[in-house]
C-alpha cells in the first residue's frame, strides 16, 4: 500500500509539474532553430498560473462545458498511474492493464471532443470533426502495438511486458510496434505534420477555440501532461533499458529518456511542413 501510494504520488507529480518544464525546453529548442532567443524554460508554469487566475467564462450553458476540463485531466492522470514511470511496476498494476489505460485515453479524446461540440463554435466543431478523424487513425495504432507486447509477454499487465522484455530482449516485432507508437506520439500531442485538429492558421485554434481562463488551463495541462505519460511509455515499455533496479536512478533515467524523446518529436515538428486535407 505504501508503494502503491508513493509511486502513486510520483507519477501524479511528474505529470502535472514537470510537463510544464518539458513545454519549456520545447519552446527554446524550437526558438533556437527558427533563430530566436525564446520564452524562459519556466514560461509554461506562468501561462497556466495566469490561465487559472483569470475569469471563469463559460461559452454555453451545456453542463459538458463546466466538468469536461476537469473530467479530461483527471481520466489523463489516472492513465498516467498506469504507466511506469522510471519503475517496473505502475502504480495501478494490480488494478489495470493495457485495456485500461487505453479506455482512459480514449475517455480523454472523446471528452475533449463533446466539449467543443458543446461549446456551439462552428470553428470548434470543425476541429472536433478532426480530432475524431485523428482517434479512428492513431488509437488503433496505439492499441496494436500494445497488443502486440502484451500477445508476446503473455499479459496485458504493463509491469509484466517489460518484465519480460527485459529479459528477453529486442524482437522485431517489439521494434516494430515501438516505431509506430513513437510516430502515434506525434499524433496524439497534435505536432506536425499531425496538428491538423487545432490548424491554427485554418480554424483558429480548433476544439480550443471557446475555452478561456481555468477550463483552458486545464486542457492545456492534460496535453502536457499526456505528452509526458506516452513519453514514459514508449521509454519503459518499449526501450526499458537501462533499467538498475535502484529507484531513484532508474527515474533519473527515465526523465532523461523523457526529455530525449520529447526533444525528437519538437525537431520533427519544427522541420516539417503541415498536412493539407483535400
Amino acid at each position: 500500500m505504501n508503494y502503491t501510494i508513493g509511486i502513486g504520488i510520483l507519477n501524479v507529480g511528474l505529470a502535472l509539474l514537470f510537463s510544464p518544464f518539458l513545454e519549456g525546453v520545447v519552446r527554446k529548442l524550437r526558438a533556437f532553430i527558427h533563430s530566436r532567443k525564446g520564452p524562459p524554460f519556466r514560461q509554461p508554469y506562468y501561462d497556466l498560473l495566469k490561465l487559472l487566475g483569470k475569469e471563469d467564462l463559460e461559452p454555453s450553458p451545456n453542463y459538458l462545458i463546466r466538468w469536461a476540463p476537469i473530467i479530461c485531466l483527471a481520466t489523463i492522470l489516472i492513465a498516467g498511474l498506469l504507466v511506469p514511470m522510471g519503475t517496473v511496476k505502475p502504480p495501478l498494476y494490480a488494478a489495470g492493464d493495457v485495456i485500461v489505460f487505453i479506455y482512459f485515453i480514449t475517455l480523454a479524446a472523446v471528452v475533449i471532443i463533446m466539449s467543443a461540440i458543446a461549446s456551439e463554435s462552428p470553428y470548434a466543431q470543425i476541429g472536433a470533426s478532426r480530432e475524431v478523424m485523428m482517434l479512428l487513425t492513431v488509437e488503433p495504432v496505439i492499441v496494436i502495438a500494445l497488443i502486440t507486447a502484451a500477445i508476446n509477454a503473455h499479459s496485458l499487465r504493463m509491469s509484466d511486458i517489460v518484465i519480460w522484455y527485459l529479459a528477453k530482449g529486442p524482437t522485431v516485432s517489439m521494434v516494430i510496434a515501438g516505431v509506430s507508437v513513437f510516430l502515434a506520439i506525434q499524433a496524439q500531442l497534435g505536432k506536425l505534420p499531425f496538428d491538423i485538429p487545432e490548424a491554427d492558421q485554418e480554424i483558429m485554434g480548433g476544439v480550443f477555440i471557446e475555452m478561456s481562463g481555468p477550463k483552458y488551463a486545464l486542457f492545456k495541462w492534460a496535453f502536457l501532461a499526456k505528452q509526458v505519460i506516452f513519453a514514459s511509455l514508449f521509454c519503459q515499455v518499449f526501450i526499458p533499458w537501462p533499467t538498475t533496479f535502484i529507484l531513484w536512478l532508474d527515474i533519473l533515467i527515465n526523465l532523461v529518456k523523457v526529455l530525449i524523446i520529447v526533444i525528437f518529436v519538437c525537431i520533427i515538428d519544427v522541420v516539417n511542413p503541415r498536412l493539407r486535407i483535400d
